[in-house]
């Protein structure tokens, strides 16, 4: 007969295996209702907010400690050096220009892409130190040929006195002018003075002469620069230099109580007059035309006038009241030329002309036609030369009406 009590153990038994079986064996979801359990009663305990915190906090300082930690581990990868980034590249290079793996070129291609080579020097520009010459063209002026050598106008004067006479207006097609490194004179060396004493005439020391890369002059040569060796008829360029223009114009002065200061110029030159026309003190133009066709006011180059545009045969008119005390031919470049003194410190001239309608002593009136515009003497074109003179020569832009 069997036990109940053992009977009750056998019955138990299996109850208690399963227990156990479910105890050991809890699936991920009663995990997770524990954890949720467990938080709800932290939660009921009041610890909540203050563990959401906590947690918070702990996982900023895991993620910065992180991102320090990544930082680190990039930057200290070991970098190459530069002697062995160059020594990896001329290896590199070394391979790449092996004579073994250039391309052989083949000679129908070259001949076609071949060239000769091209040899070009770049010579800087230097100043010109030597004198060269130039050939005068149709409209060609003193102020034109200066400017196109970079040099003042008195300058083309002062080197060619023997063509042009320090005038402007002998300048004509075809003549052949020196044209000076500098600024300056051209002269010719005749000795009978010191030579420092001839430099001085000029404005510059024997220094600045002799020792000018132009004029080719040894200075072991010459000795004391005073008193230069140098030979008589040498031309030299003298750098900086100034001097008075030779006067070819009409002298001042010339009144109608004393013109025989004008007969030095020509057959026009008058005898002494008494009475006669005076002036009014104010000019008008002595042309048709109020503009020039020539030269202006520049006592710079010689030329104390203006060149009135006008053609051939135009008529000419006395800019003030007066008596004429030369007409006729002028010997110095002005051609046929009407002198008139007004009497009143003034003087006016006309020149070039191609006729004379007044003749010595005459009187005239402002305005009166007393010859006609002409090119003779030296002149390069029809126009009409006209001073003013006051004690000396003047611009007459200053007394003339506005045109």
């Amino acid at each position: 007969m069997m036990n109940p009590m053992q009977n009750n153990f056998k019955e138990d038994a299996p109850n208690q295996g399963e227990k156990s079986s479910t105890k050991s064996n809890d699936t991920p979801a009663q995990q997770r209702g524990l954890f949720s359990n467990w938080l709800n009663s932290l939660v009921e305990m009041g610890l909540g907010e203050p563990l959401v915190r906590i947690s918070t906090n702990v996982f900023t300082v895991l993620a910065i400690v992180a991102v320090i930690m990544l930082t680190q581990s990039f930057y200290n990868q070991r970098q190459p050096t530069p002697d062995e980034t160059e020594s990896a590249a001329g290896s590199e290079g070394s391979e790449a220009l092996s004579v073994n793996s250039a391309p052989v070129a083949d000679a129908s291609i070259m001949d076609g892409i071949s060239r000769s080579a091209q040899i070009h020097t770049n010579i800087p520009s230097r100043p010109r130190q030597e004198l060269s010459t130039y050939t005068v063209q149709d409209g060609d002026t003193v102020f034109g040929i200066a400017e196109k050598f970079g040099l003042e106008p008195q300058t083309i004067l002062w080197a060619n006195y023997n063509v042009l006479l320090d005038d402007p207006h002998s300048l004509q097609p075809g003549q052949e002018l020196n044209i000076l490194p500098v600024n300056g004179v051209y002269w010719e060396w005749l000795g009978g003075i010191p030579f420092g004493e001839w430099a001085e005439f000029y404005g510059v020391t024997a220094a600045d002469i002799i020792e000018y890369p132009g004029n080719n002059i040894d200075p072991n040569t010459v000795g004391d620069y005073n008193n230069a060796n140098i030979k008589t008829g040498t031309w030299l360029i003298i750098p900086g230099g100034k001097r008075d223009f030779v006067s070819w114009s009409a002298p001042l002065g010339v009144t109608r109580e004393n013109p025989a200061s004008a007969r030095v110029l020509g057959a026009g030159a008058c005898d002494p007059v008494s009475g006669g026309a005076v002036g009014y003190g104010y000019f008008i133009y002595p042309t048709n035309k109020h503009y020039l066709s020539g030269f202006d006011f520049s006592p710079q180059t010689n030329h104390n006038g203006l060149d009135f545009a006008g053609n051939t045969g135009e008529a000419v008119y006395a800019s003030d009241a007066g008596v004429i005390v030369y007409a006729g031919w002028n010997d110095y470049g002005y051609g046929n030329m009407i002198m008139v003194d007004h009497g009143n410190g003034f003087q006016t001239l006309y020149a070039h002309l191609s006729a004379l309608n007044v003749g010595c002593g005459q009187s005239v009136g402002q305005g009166e036609v007393i010859g006609a515009v002409g090119s003779t003497g030296r002149s390069s074109g029809s126009h009409l030369h006209f001073e003013l003179m006051a004690g000396m020569k003047v611009n007459p832009w200053d007394y003339l009406p506005p045109p």
